[in-house]
């Protein structure tokens, strides 16, 4: 699919991996409409040339308005990118008692049903295309689907949850002729990570094995644009992480 002239839909566009997204699909053509919960998504979209929906991603009813006025203001949908997430720290067993279930259960649900709330009424519309290939979904997992830190039962039960349907996703819809892939990234440098001390930045970098660096947001956005491209890509769960091996 030629991003040029594909039409998408970004959720957590509002900063961090998404907002890098939005800005690298607009800069190649792509129109673009932000679904995010953030308000900051209108100054993302006021910056880049999009469009911006206050969206919640686990309401059904948020994400199919959302999606009907994408189709309205963009004719149609090409491109599903699901950033938006959250992140948590807390131990199954803590100092305070047992994690709590209300944010194991928030995590999965905005993470998790969310990306899947999304994508499944966006299939709705990029049938519609009625084209070989109808459209591309790209799901952000994390490598803590993979090497789960202390503290990231919930984070990482979430990010597992979006590696393990990648598969049954692109197989349930390849007949629709829709491709599904997953990006993986490891430590990049978000508005959460940048909140960090310097030193604990520094700290961070030091344990990717190359580059020792943490991620630039940017380079999501092409693994994301990579893949809308190329279109032999499906069912994958790709990496981004400088080698790093979580221990």
């Amino acid at each position: 699919m030629e991003l040029s002239h594909a039409r998408a839909i970004v959720t957590g566009g509002a900063s961090g991996l998404g907002a890098a997204t939005v800005r690298h699909f607009r800069d190649c053509g792509a129109q673009v409409l932000i679904l995010d919960l953030d308000e900051k998504g209108a100054e993302t979209a006021a910056e880049t040339g999009a469009g911006y929906l206050r969206t919640d991603v686990t309401d059904e009813e948020s994400v199919a308005s959302a999606i009907s006025k994408a189709v309205e203001t963009m004719g149609g949908v090409d491109i599903c990118v699901n950033c938006a997430g959250i992140a948590i720290g807390e131990r199954t067993l803590g100092r305070e008692g047992p994690h709590r279930l209300d944010s194991f259960r928030r995590t999965i649900e905005i993470n998790l049903i969310g990306s899947f709330n999304v994508l499944r009424l966006a299939t709705v519309q990029m049938i519609r295309n009625q084209r070989e290939e109808n459209g591309v979904i790209i799901n952000t997992a994390s490598i803590a689907a993979f090497d789960g830190q202390k503290g990231q039962a919930a984070y990482a039960a979430s990010k597992a949850g979006i590696a393990g349907m990648t598969l049954p996703l692109a197989r349930d819809l390849a007949g629709q002729g829709i491709r599904v892939c997953a990006i993986a990234p490891g430590i990049f440098s978000t508005p959460m990570l940048r909140g960090l001390p310097q030193e604990v930045q520094d700290s961070l970098a030091t344990e990717v094995t190359f580059p020792k660096r943490l991620g630039d947001p940017a380079e999501y956005a092409r693994m994301a644009a990579f893949i809308v491209e190329s279109g032999y890509l499906n069912g994958e769960v790709m990496r981004l992480d400088g080698a790093l091996r979580m221990r």
